[in-house]
């Protein structure tokens, strides 16, 4: 890679971040949209009725949940839709994260609001999370790239397709970089939410490091109410509504109150777990203002090292770590939303007569 490959400067990196930029210095999606006679976003994803099924998918004798949402029922007369498959992090399963309701406090569902979009929308539960089965492994992140496997062929039996667009936050955003290396065909455009690369200066892996030694000999964490409503809380307060951890505290714990400490573990001893070389699909990182998972340098070289030129870096203002769940969630979904329904790029056009 030449010195000029591995320079970004500010006037590429915010040509790089595109609308998802855009958007969040706007401030509003809606915004946006009326200054460039874009079509506003639905702005009724809470009260519309959707489709929704169940499937498992099956790897050796553990068997993975997964759930799906979109606008209606799929026909082949309609034709398939884009999927978008998403994948959670290391505290809650997949439908506490992607498909959360806190009444009276807007929308929290991304599902809902990619459904509205045109999505035919997914979400998993790894290895030992939620309605999948709970085993004594401990989910590292490759088991959680395994678990991916084993999900596409139920994905391409009920879609019709072979790739799809893929959303991971946290450790989320990990197995998403991780299966992107290794299942590179299966992935049409990728975004890191909440992502780390090395972990270099990230202050929330530094605390964590502390209890390496418990992640070494232990197979499950604690994961209790309190332990969730600091998700909203470690980073900045007041990026989060303390209704939404109560909701989320009370989505998950359905489940028990531990997790497994596979992610932990790798977050702390082996990073990077991502090669940004290996990466090879349209890549979005996307990083609340606040979040102590890693530093903007770190994420950085992680983004000047992706070979696709189809790449965007965005900043959300006054978020965390809990991008999906913060009061900011909007500019994300926004963000988001317009990476995945870009236009493809042109080819060079290359005049025949010149030298």
């Amino acid at each position: 890679m030449s010195s000029a490959d591995k320079t970004v400067s500010r006037r590429e990196l915010l040509m790089g971040t595109g609308v998802g930029l855009t958007a969040a210095l706007t401030g509003t999606a809606a915004a946006l949209a009326a200054s460039a006679d874009i079509p506003a976003a639905p702005t009724d994803t809470q009260n519309r009725r959707y489709w929704t099924a169940e499937y498992w998918a099956q790897k050796g004798e553990v068997r993975l949940y997964l759930y799906r949402k979109r606008l209606s029922a799929p026909t082949s007369a309609r034709g398939p839709l884009p999927v978008l498959f998403l994948v959670h992090g290391s505290s809650i399963s997949g439908r506490p994260s992607y498909d959360l309701s806190v009444p009276g406090h807007g929308e929290y569902s991304m599902m809902n609001v990619f459904a509205s979009a045109g999505f035919d929308t997914w979400a998993i539960d790894c290895e030992g999370y939620g309605r999948s089965s709970r085993t004594e492994g401990n989910e590292d992140i490759k088991t959680g790239v395994q678990d991916l496997v084993a999900a596409m062929p139920v994905l391409e039996r009920e879609t019709g397709q072979k790739s799809y667009h893929f959303y991971g936050e946290s450790s989320g955003a990990l197995r998403v970089g991780a299966f992107a290396m290794a299942a590179p065909a299966r992935v049409s455009r990728l975004v890191l939410g909440a992502f780390t690369y090395t972990g270099k200066g990230s202050p929330t892996l530094a605390g964590r490091a502390k209890e390496v030694d418990f992640y070494r000999t232990h197979n499950r964490r604690t994961r209790d109410s309190a332990m969730i409503h600091s998700i909203f809380t470690r980073d900045k307060p007041g990026t989060g509504d303390p209704a939404a951890a109560d909701a989320l505290a009370a989505a998950e714990l359905k489940f028990g109150d531990t997790a497994p400490t596979g992610t932990y573990l790798d977050m702390c001893v082996n990073l990077p777990l991502v090669q940004p070389e290996q990466v090879l699909a349209p890549t979005l990182l996307v990083h609340g203002q606040y979040d102590g998972i890693a530093t903007l340098d770190d994420l950085l070289e992680f983004y000047r090292r992706l070979p696709n030129p189809d790449r965007q870096f965005a900043i959300i203002p006054n978020a965390a770590h809990n991008l999906g769940s913060g009061y900011n969630r909007a500019l994300l979904w926004h963000t988001v939303q317009a990476f995945l329904t870009l236009p493809a790029p042109l080819p060079l056009k290359v005049d025949p007569q010149a030298g």
